[in-house]
């Protein structure tokens, strides 16, 4: 009667687990393209490497500048010499460009060229001592509020063309396109708005993956070693290895979070600035490998879809075969290599290691080739925490873990009594 009790607690919990592996699967695709996009608004092309953004940004500064210039009397007097300086400069090249060759010989032609060279000396002549007068014209004119909107409409012309020399336009499409899906009014507003909807998709996968888990470890340790309550177990090994290989497992961010520097003492920042993002399962790893064309890379991917996919199959298929007719394992060798010995051989501290190792080391990478661009009178914030292990790599690892258990259950349950 217990044991009855105990199976039918364990089917429920096996229910749950596979509900929980679906809503895992579902939350993570969703997920998956809420994270695209907030990679996709933030990243560097429409900030930093976005023209209209530095003009946006660099503009209003210089129009401040130009609206704080007030030309009162003092300010005049102190830059008086430096026009004056330029008004005589460009009094001589005038002359330089007016004044005639002259012509070869003592004809009229060369009394001509002669004439006209003292008639313009004489003129720039009697310019020249009312250069100061000039002077004071043309601060007078530069107060004036009509011209400073001419020169703030020739600088943010200027402005704006060097930026698009510089970086260029960008495609808005995909972006506005996010902006318009999520109903905000800007970037700043959808980067919020996503990031609270991601937050609660973390809050709720982490619930529902947990449980998966939790499920598994409280079946195995119910149920014993007959052979429906293993065959329990199998089905709990095959929705953790469903959901471990289906889903993705790391997500890789290379993101720079704030670029600042300073501009006519106004500071400018770029805040968020994505370089790089992704999200892969095992199975889109394995795409993404063969795809390369470089023979050591399908090599790596051949590798491990073997021993993440391929191998993990054939064991629960042997396990499957074992559990149908236990005699199978003592007259199959393969059968017998797969359900019982290949356990010892599992590759969850492999994939384990081989994931953090990337974890870490990426954003090492990221941190050591970013740390160039500091200078002076910029900031560079790299954070260190932008990569995260997903709910794939747990459930991957929590079949392993099954597996291994119900080998050791199975074993035992094939000795001779």
């Amino acid at each position: 009667m217990i044991r009855h009790l105990k199976l039918a607690a364990a089917i429920l919990l096996l229910a749950a687990a596979i509900f929980s592996v679906w809503k895992t699967s579902d939350i993570l695709s969703n997920r998956r393209i809420l994270r695209t996009e907030l990679a996709e608004i933030s990243h560097v092309r429409y900030g930093v490497l976005n023209a209209e953004q530095w003009v946006e940004k660099v503009v209003p500064i210089l129009n401040a500048q130009i609206d704080a210039l007030d030309l009162t009397a003092s300010n005049r007097a102190s830059l008086k010499p430096t026009v004056v300086t330029a008004l005589n400069n460009l009094l001589a090249q005038v002359s330089k460009q007016l004044a005639p060759k002259p012509a070869p010989g003592a004809g009229p032609a060369n009394f001509l060229a002669q004439a006209q060279t003292m008639m313009i000396n004489n003129m720039l002549a009697g310019l020249k001592p009312h250069v100061p007068e000039y002077a004071d014209m043309v601060l007078k004119e530069l107060g004036k509020p009509e011209n400073k909107q001419a020169i703030r409409e020739y600088l943010r012309s200027v402005m704006t063309d060097g930026a698009k020399g510089t970086f260029g336009n960008p495609d808005m499409r995909w972006y506005n396109s996010i902006l318009k899906q999520h109903s905000c009014a800007d970037g700043v507003a959808c980067q919020k708005e996503l990031a609270r909807l991601i937050a609660d998709r973390d809050s709720t996968v982490q619930f529902h993956y947990i449980l998966v888990l939790l499920a598994t470890a409280a079946a195995f340790l119910l149920l014993g070693t007959g052979r429906t309550a293993m065959t329990v177990q199998l089905l709990f090994c095959i929705a953790l290895l469903v959901g471990g290989v289906f889903n993705p497992m790391l997500e890789v961010e290379a993101k720079i979070s704030r670029i600042s520097l300073t501009f006519f003492s106004q500071p400018i920042s770029f805040p968020e600035q994505v370089l790089y993002y992704q999200s892969k399962s095992v199975l889109e790893v394995f795409q993404t490998l063969i795809t390369m064309g470089q023979p050591e890379m399908m090599l790596v991917a051949v590798l491990l879809l073997m021993f993440s996919v391929v191998f993990p199959i054939l064991k629960v298929i042997a396990t499957g075969l074992c559990l149908h007719d236990p005699a199978l394992a003592q007259r199959n060798r393969l059968a017998k290599f797969f359900a019982l010995e290949s356990s010892k051989w599992s590759m969850a501290d492999v994939m384990a290691l081989s994931i953090f190792m990337s974890f870490v080391a990426f954003n090492g990478l990221i941190g050591n080739a970013m740390s160039g661009l500091k200078g002076a009178g910029a900031e560079l914030v790299i954070p260190t925490d932008s990569s995260r292990v997903l709910p794939g790599f747990y459930l991957f690892i929590g079949f392993c873990l099954a597996s291994l258990w119900l080998a050791k259950k199975l074993e035992r349950s094939l000795r001779p009594e």
